[in-house]
């Protein structure tokens, strides 16, 4: 079931002496249950992809449908409510509320949403994600890969179709960033949602079900990671070092 689908994505920001194509006709589609990670330089557009994909910038051409419904022909009200019912985010930088406790970090969306908690799944993510002596604690006394895995829970207990996340291993060791992109892969096949990634790091993307590379604001490549054994990883592995290298002075 087609879960995902961008269809001629433009972004262009004009200012008083040029042109940027953030993206430049970017066609894609994303299967339910699948996990996707994007990969490319700094500067590449593949932030502002996951922000259209997540319905917080509107194309400047194209369209997203998540579930078959159109984004960009949403109301702003109705958009922000549609996000926050079908989309779950996990940031680099965990966007954790440093006054509140973990576990009122992870409930947060919902209340806003006047909903309560699903209690089993909530025993069954922060068991999964391995946070569950943490959930008293302030944000501030959890290690980084602690902070991350909140920042999952907070995403997956309001049920999402899709789940993006940006840079989510960017600010953690290699093991930690391993540990993460294996708990990602595990929420998408335990809880069959479709699981979006933009991502620098060689361990998240070798997780990934496809890869797809992007340049220009442009896709440039695409790889079934999963299924192309010591071969496939072996050239995502040359594929990333080579976007690692041409890395330097460009932002994100």
């Amino acid at each position: 079931m087609e879960m995902v689908k961008a269809l001629g994505l433009k972004k262009y920001y004009i200012t008083d002496t040029y042109e940027v194509h953030a993206l430049d006709g970017v066609t894609f589609t994303a299967e339910d249950g699948e996990f996707v990670a994007i990969v490319g330089t700094s500067g590449s557009g593949k932030t502002t992809l996951l922000n259209m994909l997540g319905g917080l910038d509107i194309p400047t051409e194209g369209g997203v449908w998540i579930r078959g419904n159109s984004l960009k022909d949403m109301e702003a009200e109705e958009r922000t409510v549609f996000r926050r019912r079908n989309i779950g985010f996990v940031f680099q930088q965990y966007n954790l509320v440093p006054v509140l406790r973990v576990y009122e970090n992870i409930v947060l969306p919902l209340r806003l949403d006047g909903a309560e908690a699903d209690e089993e799944l909530f025993d069954e993510v922060t068991s999964l994600l391995g946070i569950r002596e943490q959930l008293n604690r302030l944000p501030k006394a959890l290690s980084g890969g602690q902070q991350q895995r909140a920042a999952i829970a907070r995403a997956l207990l309001t049920k999402p179709a899709i789940l993006l996340a940006d840079e989510p291993t960017g600010s953690l060791d290699s093991v930690n960033s391993m540990e993460v992109a294996g708990l990602l892969r595990s929420c998408a096949e335990r809880f069959h949602q479709t699981v979006i990634v933009v991502t620098h790091q060689e361990e998240v993307a070798l997780a990934a079900d496809r890869v797809i590379r992007i340049e220009d604001g442009r896709i440039c490549g695409r790889r079934e990671a999963a299924a192309d054994g010591k071969a496939g990883k072996s050239r995502l592995m040359e594929d990333m070092a080579e976007a690692s290298d041409k890395d330097y002075g460009k932002e994100g």
